[in-house]
């Protein structure tokens, strides 16, 4: 027990990495340290001198494991948090000119589809006297990538930038990714131009030429160039998928289509086209298998001296760890390599090990490595996965023998009545366990895909009992004998390459049959994260052994997830980060209301609609919008509707005017004098008149619909105003209509442009807050300058979406009104 408690408090203490942990909680880790340490020696002097009985004590055992827990969770924090303050130390922080020079050790991410796509190149920038650091490098079409070989150092010039992350919950992170695969930014290349070695030491960097030639170093860089020799020699023959055979041998996915991709997203497969543990086992196996039979024909006397688990262990370590560093250590080869490592030692050592604590010693070994594995969702599912099967193995291991093996002879008339089993009913038990782990694994994962990515594949179970053996029991083994023969004899390989494309064609043939028959489509998860916290309560007493928990508890918790049973907010506001636009979600008790959906200025390219909105609203469980105001139809207010309209439940639209995109939703003209009272909150529309609505289409900005909602209840930001685009006519005007006007929080118009937010108005209005929904580095420089010197002289203080990302206010219980941001809950996040 005390090892589970150990490596789980460190895990969890990982974790922790990057968020926001409370001052109070960091100021006890030392008491917590100390007080253990010398709770663990009383410990230990009272069991082998004193042997006092107390000690056996169920209350002291607990509490001699809770501080254990808590030891190593305060260590495992601290050491993340070392590891987050060194890589956020090295970070770019502002766009700059950059002149440097650069080195090569990794595959280009090229897409071969797409001869005019942006060719992504991961690079070390190398200067003398700084720390060398990652960064992705940008190169135009017109730069070919073959431009850049493996092995080699270039002079580059380009602007380099900052990683800058739409900074909403639920939404993808990519300052996060970057963090994660240790990228600090991304560079925009106007020039190359390859240096030799000389000259680079010639610049002063010798001392990372030497590093180069360390053992490490040589070996990643002979992986990254047999990667890239295999893409080649796969890119040259006549095999029909080649794409789907380079990526599910090496992981490299250049040569796979965006139909082919889009297929596997869809059916729920994905995770098959990266190197999984199964991978790595196969090339392992199949080498220990031939090196087994030449020792046994050869050299049978070999096996007299070492037994053949102890001979056959370490040529198996070394295939695994080969293996992982050919593909790039991805995390779940990693995961498979440190599980053969602990097994092995094991072995060797003579010693037992329970399953789920290799797991456990796997992950925390992993996490010792790589702390930012943490961030990855492949660590959390692949060791999900992994735990799962372990409880499928552990069930069947438990199960009544007299009745296996009368299932066995029912579902086999030939097999021996003495219980000795023949092949058909062995494979009738491998179906059963294949079927067993794939419903388990979807419903236990369930939790977390929906965390993770807010969609699931309903038939995924049904298609990976399809794809799952052919891919790891025929495909994978025939691609991996291919690629081992072709090193000495090309025709041979190709034999094994072409009878794997031939495979494959006949499982693309299946799941194009399925997807006929089911036509399955990525259904979104409208799921707080009160109701996935429900959810996996439920799948945990599932799968708990009998007598634990009543399952009856179980149902509880999924009626409560089914008639959404939550608390509501009495009043919530957000302004969402969505870049170069606006969009406000409000959430009433009995209202889901949006003030804008914002748009990307090409929704083909990047859908904020798909990509920020809908991913945000599922995740906060919102399923339907009882009212959408579109203040105005530019693009960066009302770009993402359409997008959003597909997928969500929509009962009325508000704008100043009509459109096409709104023939299937309810619409009506937002105009000055309208008000709905909503659960003690009023809405009112302040302008445009009327009257004025005919010549929206001309003055779209000026005749934006400005909203002003008011929170009698809340004891602080009770009035909120929001612009819209407007500018200083409709500013002018309603200081006219509206001469006591009380503003709290003003949402600057046109996203604080120097035609809008008039010292008049601000100085009239004075709120308590000005936000600027508004894209970093934004080609109009919203905020303005001049807007920003207008409010500092006025002494109201700005916020933006550029340095706070999304901007909450919330109204508890107690009429406080909570004001966060989400740019302060995670630190790499910070501005």
């Amino acid at each position: 027990m005390n090892a589970y408690v150990l490596l789980m408090g460190w895990i969890i203490g990982i974790s922790t990495l990057g968020k926001v942990i409370p001052t109070t909680l960091l100021n006890i880790a030392p008491w917590i340290e100390a007080f253990t340490l010398i709770f663990l020696v009383f410990t230990l002097l009272s069991h082998f001198r004193f042997n006092i009985k107390f000690t056996q004590n169920l209350f002291f055992r607990f509490f001699r494991l809770t501080l254990l827990g808590l030891s190593t969770f305060y260590m495992g924090q601290y050491f993340a948090q070392n590891a987050l303050d060194q890589r956020l130390a090295q970070r770019i922080m502002a766009r700059a000119d950059v002149s440097a020079v650069v080195y090569i050790d990794r595959l280009d991410e090229s897409n071969s589809s797409d001869a005019n796509s942006l060719t992504k190149q991961r690079a070390t920038i190398i200067k003398a006297g700084a720390v060398p650091y990652d960064v992705i490098l940008y190169l135009k079409p017109e730069m070919q990538s073959e431009f850049l070989k493996l092995g080699h150092y270039y002079q580059l010039t380009g602007v380099i930038k900052p990683a800058h992350s739409y900074a909403v919950k639920s939404v993808f992170d990519q300052e996060k990714w970057l963090l994660q695969h240790n990228i600090m930014g991304t560079v925009q290349v106007q020039s190359l131009q390859v240096v030799s070695a000389f000259e680079v030491q010639e610049l002063g960097l010798q001392s990372f030429i030497q590093q180069q030639s360390g053992w490490t170093a040589r070996l990643k860089l002979y992986a990254e160039k047999k990667r890239l020799g295999f893409r080649q020699y796969i890119e040259r023959q006549p095999l029909k998928h080649k794409g789907l055979l380079l990526a599910l041998l090496t992981g490299d996915e250049s040569l796979l289509s965006d139909t082919i991709k889009e297929q596997f997203k869809i059916l729920g497969i994905s995770h098959l086209l990266a190197i999984s543990g199964p991978h790595v086992l196969i090339f392992a196996l199949l080498f220990c298998f031939v090196l087994n039979i030449l020792v046994t024909k050869l050299i049978p006397h070999v096996f007299l001296k070492i037994p053949r688990p102890y001979f056959l262990v370490m040529p198996f370590l070394l295939c695994v760890m080969s293996y992982t560093a050919f593909v790039g250590f991805e995390i779940p080869a990693m995961r498979t390599c440190l599980t053969v490592l602990i097994i092995s030692a094991v072995i060797l050592l003579k010693q037992k090990v329970h399953a789920l604590k290799l797991l456990l010693l796997s992950a925390s070994l992993l996490l010792w490595l790589d702390p930012f594995s943490i961030l990855s969702a492949a660590f959390w599912l692949s060791y999900g996965a992994c735990f799962i099967l372990i409880r499928v193995y552990q069930t069947i291991q438990t199960q009544n023998p007299t009745q296996t093996q009368k299932t066995a002879q029912i579902s086999d008339p030939d097999s021996d009545q003495s219980g000795i089993v023949t092949w058909k009913s062995k494979t009738i038990v491998f179906l059963k366990v294949l079927f067993d782990s794939q419903w388990k694994i979807f419903i236990a994962l369930f939790p977390l895909v929906a965390l993770i990515f807010q969609q699931v594949s309903w038939i995924s179970p049904l298609v990976n009992l399809i794809a799952i053996p052919l891919i790891g029991v025929v495909i994978v083994p025939l691609e991996v004998l291919g690629a081992c023969l072709s090193v000495f004899t090309d025709p041979l390989g190709l034999i094994f390459f072409h009878s794997a494309d031939a495979v494959l064609s006949f499982l693309l043939g299946c799941l194009g049959f399925l997807q006929t028959v089911f036509n399955p489509q990525l259904s979104w998860l409208a799921l707080s994260p009160m109701m996935i916290a429900l959810i996996a309560i439920a799948i945990v007493i599932v799968f708990l052994p009998r007598g634990v928990f009543p399952k009856s508890w179980a149902v509880i918790c999924i009626v409560a997830v089914i008639l959404g049973l939550q608390k509501q907010p009495e009043f919530r506001f957000t302004v969402l980060d969505v870049g170069q636009g606006q969009a406000i979600f409000m959430q009433l008790p009995s209202q889901n209301i949006m003030i804008d959906v914002g748009g990307y200025y090409d929704e083909t390219k990047f859908s904020v609609g798909r990509q920020i909105i809908l991913p945000y609203l599922f995740g906060q469980g919102i399923s339907r919008l009882d009212r959408i105001y579109l203040t105005h139809l530019d693009q960066d207010h009302a770009g993402a509707f359409e997008a959003v309209q597909q997928d969500i439940a929509i009962q009325q639209v508000y704008s100043n005017e009509q459109d096409q995109k709104f023939n299937s939703t309810p619409f009506e003209y937002c105009y000055a004098g309208q008000t709905w009272q909503e659960d003690g909150i009023k809405i009112e529309v302040l302008s445009p008149q009327k009257d004025d609505l005919n010549f929206v289409e001309g003055q779209q900005n000026e005749r934006s619909c400005v909203l002003y909602i008011q929170v009698p209840k809340a004891k602080d930001y009770q009035n909120f105003l929001i612009m819209g685009d407007a500018g200083w006519e409709t500013e002018f005007q309603l200081l006219q209509r509206y001469p006591d006007l009380k503003v709290d929080v003003l949402i600057l118009g046109h996203h604080g442009s120097q035609h809008s937010s008039s010292f008049g108005f601000l100085k009239r209005l004075q709120p308590k807050l000005a936000i600027a929904s508004a894209g970093y580095e934004n080609r109009y420089h919203h905020p303005h300058p001049i807007v920003i010197e207008r409010l500092k002289a006025l002494s109201i203080p700005l916020e933006t979406t550029i340095d706070q990302g999304s901007i909450l206010f919330e109204m508890g219980q107690d009429r406080e009104m909570r004001h966060r941001v989400f740019r302060e809950t995670r630190q790499w996040l910070r501005r």
